[in-house]
């Protein structure tokens, strides 16, 4: 089996992690946390997102988070805006990637943001244009590519759709997104193979949840169709709010210490990354939801 020789990751962690935080985090410990994902190597970081404070308090203090980080060359800091609005405060804090998304299931995207699939891609057809016409990277993320809460599975066809129509609104590089965590290995695949219809391995990358447990078989799969690049969130922060008490996002320390093990390079400090996840894993006051930093961390107490 050949896999690929690097994996790049991007840690979503200051945002999707920590957006569905009821109790506030103070923007100088989301700063914090992007300086200590910086020092462990991370060179893709998602630190945060331009929307309604109405509708997501926790990242209501995008801007000061952004103005806060001492950026560090060679790393991309991406943020999330869902529309023009988001945009426009976004592109003041000058991040060098804006993140749009839509779903794969009709239900999910009138329940999440109250539109169809076709009028959410064209509400971020002026945001993908605004942000090429200043130089800054489109990623758009495909959420539900296997499974919503609402419709259940989710044929490839939809994903082969929605990647279709990202591509034509000028989005340069999707995440396909197991967004509750239901995805197995073989149903992945065929969500990735949709997304490979209409773009290339290397403008593709994977966001799985480990609801189930089943992110790290996911990669896995993933990455025997050659896919090298991941969204994993520090600690595994971020719940699944469809699922009472379930994980969400795939602990970044996880897919690194599995990466690591295949000798598969990620230029990532795995001791520097299990302190980051500590940091913000003994703010929240709770221990880091993931298996390796648990591991590790009890092997340095030994």
């Amino acid at each position: 089996m050949k896999y690929p020789s690097k994996v790049k990751i991007v840690d979503v962690g200051p945002r999707d992690g920590l957006q569905n935080e009821k109790a506030p985090v103070p923007a100088s410990v989301k700063i914090e946390l992007v300086h200590r994902l910086q020092d462990a190597g991370l060179t893709e970081i998602e630190v945060t997102s331009f929307v309604s404070p109405k509708w997501v308090p926790q990242m209501a203090d995008a801007a000061d988070v952004m103005a806060g980080i001492t950026r560090k060359p060679g790393v991309r800091y991406s943020v999330l805006t869902p529309n023009m609005k988001g945009f426009e405060a976004a592109v003041l804090s000058k991040p060098d990637e804006i993140v749009v998304f839509a779903a794969a299931s009709e239900a999910f995207s009138q329940r999440n943001i109250n539109c169809s699939i076709e009028e959410s891609i064209e509400r971020f057809r002026p945001v993908a244009e605004a942000a090429r016409a200043s130089n800054i990277h489109v990623r758009g993320a495909i959420s539900c590519a296997v499974g919503c809460p609402y419709e259940g599975e989710i044929a490839p066809e939809r994903v082969a759709m929605v990647a279709r129509l990202l591509k034509e609104i000028g989005v340069q590089h999707i995440g396909v997104a197991d967004t509750i965590g239901v995805g197995t290995p073989v149903k992945v695949e065929r969500a990735m193979e949709a997304a490979l219809q209409h773009y290339g391995v290397d403008d593709i990358s994977g966001h799985f949840h480990d609801t189930y447990g089943q992110a790290l078989g996911n990669t896995l799969a993933s990455l025997q169709m050659g896919i090298w690049q991941y969204d994993t969130s520090s600690a595994g922060l971020g719940g699944c709010p469809y699922a009472k008490g379930a994980t969400g996002n795939v602990a970044t320390e996880d897919v690194v210490y599995m990466l690591q093990g295949m000798g598969i390079e990620t230029g990532i400090d795995l001791d520097k990354l299990i302190d980051a996840g500590k940091f913000i894993s003994d703010f929240l006051e709770r221990k880091p939801n993931s298996r390796a930093s648990t591991a590790l961390l009890n092997k340095r107490a030994g």
